[in-house]
């Protein structure tokens, strides 16, 4: 616990080890705790102090894969950064199920992100738009010339630019510009945000309007990825079940907001092991998901009785880069993309999406079938004996009556990990 807020004065400035020690002296950190910093995960630290300030180690994700998966007719081991029990399990158990008996397909749509050039009060909307429609074929030009010319090198560029008016709540007018650009295999928010800057002054000088806030949008619907899921044979009593359990979702905020953080269990692990801006891509993902006024499921599910086919499909903006940042700078993320053979930031959209849309089905499964406890605590039975102190040897005969007791009681708990374990021992 910090004790005195000045004890961070000048951190930014001290050393990797001088901020071990001021941390000790604050009693935030042990001297086990700095040696396991300097030691553990990744051992170049020195990259750390490149990404960040204030760097004192990492916090280390299991880096876990998930098998199974052919995407496209290609297959794919999916390398994931995930800490919460059964997401890399129950993936690969549901792609087995779709290997076995279905296919999944996906597509790009689309190519360009999206920046914004805010005016915040708007003297005259027609003065402007006039301004606007005269010069913005010359402002593409002169950007794509100078600050986006490497972006055009390499068959992007600014594509396109388009003029919103929206309401002041304070009354009066607020005017939004909105630019396209093709980012190439980059995430792009910053040669963006470059690019929105760049214009700033020029649009001021043509509309003698005042240019407010240049940023980036993460609710990108210029660019989507889209998964579909179908598999064949499916149980009438299943699939019917899975398809309500959509309509749910589709139709109730409150478990759309469950179903979707199901579908980026999927999603997450795969931008933290890649090393993508998992942040910007939830923003984005929940935003589209309102797009129809209210919140609602990013994929639907439909059975069909006739075919006995089991169709899921997903389409959500999932702008990720593949060049530059922490893509290029970490070895691991790196390693993550070569080993799933990415070749451009869409390609690893699509199998973004395709996993989400897995993820979300083996999940639906499990709240239709055994549900979602019975599940979950069967993988979690093994962090229960970990954490109950139990040794190597006396795994086997503790997870055996770990999971009798789940089976007649449909719940087990630490405690019953730890009676078990003393009955073991003769305790």
């Amino acid at each position: 616990m910090v004790k005195d807020e000045h004890s961070f004065a000048g951190f930014s400035k001290l050393t990797r080890e001088e901020r071990y020690q001021r941390l000790v002296e604050m009693g935030a950190l042990t001297q086990e705790d700095v040696q396991y910093l300097a030691e553990g995960g990744v051992k170049q630290l020195d990259l750390g102090d490149k990404l960040i300030e204030n760097v004192i180690g990492y916090f280390q994700m299991p880096l876990g894969v998930a098998a199974n998966f052919c995407i496209d007719g290609v297959d794919y081991a999916i390398p994931m950064a995930v800490e919460e029990t059964s997401i890399v399990a129950a993936l690969s158990k549901t792609a087995k199920w779709i290997r076995n008996c279905g296919r999944i397909t996906t597509r790009a749509l689309g190519n360009t992100i999206l920046g914004q050039i805010q005016i915040p009060r708007v003297k005259n909307f027609e003065r402007l738009k006039q301004a606007f429609d005269s010069h913005h074929a010359m402002w593409i030009e002169e950007v794509n010339q100078s600050v986006a010319s490497s972006m055009v090198e390499r068959g992007g560029g600014v594509t396109d630019m388009s003029l919103r008016k929206l309401a002041h709540p304070k009354g009066g007018d607020m005017a939004v510009i909105h630019l396209g650009m093709n980012s190439c295999d980059a995430m792009g928010a910053n040669i963006m945000n470059q690019v929105l800057e760049f214009l700033k002054h020029p649009i001021e000088l043509a509309t003698g309007e005042e240019v407010g806030i240049c940023i980036l949008s993460n609710l990108n619907d210029r660019k989507l990825a889209y998964a579909c899921v179908e598999i064949e044979g499916v149980d009438e009593a299943l699939g019917t079940s899975i398809e309500e359990a959509s309509i749910f979702a589709e139709t109730d905020p409150y478990r759309a907001t469950t179903h979707n953080k199901g579908v980026m269990n999927g999603i997450d692990p795969i931008l933290i092991a890649t090393g993508n801006d998992w942040r910007a891509v939830e923003a984005g993902v929940h935003a589209y998901a309102t797009r129809s006024g209210q919140y609602q499921a990013i994929s639907t599910w439909r059975y069909d009785p006739d075919t006995r086919i089991l169709k899921g499909e997903l389409k959500a903006p999932l702008v990720v880069g593949t060049v530059g940042g922490v893509t290029a700078l970490h070895p691991t993320a790196r390693l993550c993309l070569n080993m799933m053979g990415i070749t451009s930031a869409q390609h690893l959209s699509r199998i973004l999406a395709a996993v989400g849309l897995v993820q979300n089905l083996g999940a639906i499964n499990a709240l239709c079938t055994e549900g979602i406890i019975q599940g979950h605590m069967k993988l979690h039975i093994d962090n229960l004996m970990l954490v109950a102190g139990a040794r190597e040897t006396e795994m086997p005969a503790l997870k055996k009556h770990l999971k009798h007791w789940l089976t007649v009681h449909r719940r087990v708990s630490l405690k019953q990990a730890t009676k078990f374990l003393a009955e073991l021992r003769g305790v």
